[in-house]
């Protein structure tokens, strides 16, 4: 029998890989749909994981009605305001309008103009799309005091868009609303990954190690191809920069969405390199990308997966 092998791992779908541009990355918002009337995602901290007791309720599940014990990640969602309302015609922005009423911090991050009167009811231009760019309260968290912006697209009519935009101008939009409205109680977390710098070929792309005995050492790649034509190709695993890369977990469960003042979650010490989560919150099953406190993009699941749909937990303790 032939000795089954690989010649590579890393998928050539990552190319290239390099760092990460922006933390919070960019999203095609026209392919991400939600029930009612809103923003399609929202920024969120993570705090780390932690082993979550639930209530197995699923029908097809060979554990239904007992309870068991589930990997999950904390993530914590501070509120959100909106910064500007961005119109769009044919894909090109047509106008923008400034929110009035901004905080101190934003000043460290965007050059933000003097003259910014205008009101969105008095936008008379032709538009067939509406989004908005949010930034965070993030120091209501603890973890730094800069606040990130990004933009959000909004999931409705026209009309319901702009009286969207209208009636939370100035208000503090919560996490909650927007996780009751999500489809079969599933989000995908878009964020960087951690870093860790260069790293060579075997870590990299898990090659097997050489023969001790091999010349120029163990670790590297055997035989880079013919020698004719006379080239590397760049599809040969080669040392380089390995993680801060933006990825996608699709099809997260959420398990509990809740807020500190009504529910505490925080150990006495507080989470490990963390500290305590101070504002609202949600359980996801599952690991996610990143190290504690990196910032994630939480939207509603771009492709819901049936058997993760299939999948009914009732909430416990944590662990």
């Amino acid at each position: 029998m032939p000795k089954h092998g690989h010649l590579r791992h890393g998928s050539l779908q990552f190319y290239p890989r390099k760092r990460a541009r922006r933390v919070l990355p960019s999203v095609n918002w026209k392919d991400i749909d939600k029930e009612g009337v809103g923003l399609l995602g929202f920024i969120g901290y993570k705090v780390g994981m932690a082993s979550c007791y639930v209530k197995d309720n699923s029908n097809s599940s060979l554990t239904k009605g007992q309870r068991v014990i589930l990997p999950a990640t904390i993530i914590e969602f501070p509120g959100m305001k909106i910064f500007s309302v961005r119109f769009y015609k044919n894909k090109r922005v047509v106008g923008e309008i400034l929110n009035d009423k901004l905080d101190k911090e934003l000043a460290k991050k965007i050059r933000i103009p003097k003259d910014y009167k205008k009101k969105v009811e008095d936008f008379k231009e032709e538009y067939d799309d509406i989004k908005v760019i949010v930034y965070s309260t993030v120091k209501k968290t603890g973890i730094k005091k800069k606040p990130d912006v990004v933009e959000i697209g909004l999931v409705g009519s026209l009309d319901e868009k702009k009286n969207f935009v209208v009636e939370n101008m100035d208000k503090e939009l919560g996490v909650k609303e927007f996780l009751d409205s999500v489809k079969e109680g599933l989000v995908d977390v878009r964020g960087v990954t951690k870093g860790k710098g260069t790293q060579g070929p075997t870590k990299r792309f898990g090659l097997k190690l050489k023969f001790h005995k091999s010349e120029k050492g163990r670790r590297g790649p055997g035989s880079g191809g013919p020698w004719h034509p006379a080239r590397v190709e760049y599809t040969q695993p080669m040392a380089g920069q390995m993680g801060y890369f933006t990825r996608v977990v699709y099809n997260n469960k959420i398990l509990l969405v809740g807020s500190i003042s009504e529910k505490d979650i925080n150990p006495k010490e507080g989470f490990k390199k963390y500290g305590k989560v101070k504002s609202d919150y949600a359980i996801v099953c599952g690991s996610i990308q990143g190290p504690s406190k990196r910032q994630l993009l939480i939207t509603s699941a771009l492709r819901p997966s049936k058997t993760q749909i299939k999948k009914n937990y009732e909430f416990v303790e944590l662990r």
